[in-house]
């Protein structure tokens, strides 16, 4: 049994995520994400207990 849909995806452009390249700033954007998720975590729970 094949997987054909009888059309072509690649006709579209179409790519996965993790074959792509991410620009420089998609990487900036995820970089501040991740900081302020470690700052939620870590830095909150922190400053209350003291």
């Amino acid at each position: 049994m094949a997987d054909d849909h009888g059309h072509d995806d690649e006709a579209e452009g179409r790519t996965t995520a993790p074959q792509s390249e991410y620009t420089p700033q998609q990487v900036g954007i995820g970089f501040a994400v991740a900081l302020v998720g470690l700052f939620v975590v870590f830095g909150v729970p922190l400053a209350l207990t003291l």
